[in-house]
């Protein structure tokens, strides 16, 4: 049994069907991608992994498994400065982070705001600090929900392989986003979510690209292919 999935899940808001009959499991490492349009659903399962939410029908799985998280809209502490947010999350875990607190300051480039007020950060710092308040108590799986939101390029191309590493130290992060190119050189697994079901799930080395396909487009035709139900169920990657 995996440490953390989701079994079956149904999840309701009123008459509004956001996931349905979902199953789904977290591999204890790697990189997985949640993909899909708005609406699919990816921000609900993120939800239901955190445990932020309860599900209608269906079981979640989390099974002694420490969890980060961040999504669209980061969280912390507007009236505190980079650094007292920064140490009050740090205080509240209860072991020694080492060096890995600076090493967060460096590889997110927060050192040039530490002293700023968080609710005076642009929308790409407002993000890394989110980030490193996930990534703050090392858990061994991070969500993050549209990570990538309001970085520049140069920040995306420090960010994403300081996320693969974290990976390849026995951890696993797990992105939902329904812009699948950025992550295409790094992810392990993708599961496709559309109208809250998953539409296919695999490892990437299963997905077999044509020379002029990428990611994206596989995804996005298996999308369209499904709305116009010209494949039926079965329909894929490929």
């Amino acid at each position: 049994m995996a440490a953390l999935a989701l079994e079956d899940v149904t999840k309701r808001y009123g008459d509004v069907l956001a996931l349905d009959g979902v199953s789904l499991s977290i591999d204890p490492s790697g990189f997985h991608c949640l993909l899909g349009p708005n609406g699919s659903g990816k921000t609900t399962t993120i939800r239901l992994l955190l445990g932020l939410e309860r599900p209608t029908a269906g079981r979640v799985v989390r099974d002694g498994v420490r969890l980060g998280s961040g999504f669209q809209q980061p969280s912390f502490y507007p009236s505190l400065s980079v650094r007292e947010n920064l140490a009050v999350f740090e205080a509240a875990i209860d072991r020694d982070l080492g060096e890995w607190h600076d090493r967060l300051v460096t590889e997110l480039d927060l050192e040039p705001v530490l002293g700023r007020s968080a609710a005076d950060l642009s929308g790409g710092f407002a993000r890394k600090l989110d980030l490193a308040l996930a990534l703050l108590a090392r858990p061994d799986v991070v969500l993050l929900d549209e990570p990538l939101g309001a970085l520049d390029d140069v920040s995306t191309a420090r960010i994403l392989p300081f996320l693969a590493e974290y990976c390849e130290a026995g951890n696993a992060v797990v992105v939902s986003t329904h812009e699948a190119d950025a992550f295409e050189p790094y992810a392990d697994r993708v599961t496709v979510l559309h109208q809250g079901q998953v539409l296919d799930d695999r490892e990437r080395a299963a997905i077999d690209l044509a020379s002029d396909e990428s990611l994206q487009s596989r995804y996005v035709e298996a999308v369209l292919a499904r709305e116009r139900d010209e494949s039926g169920p079965d329909r894929d990657l490929g």
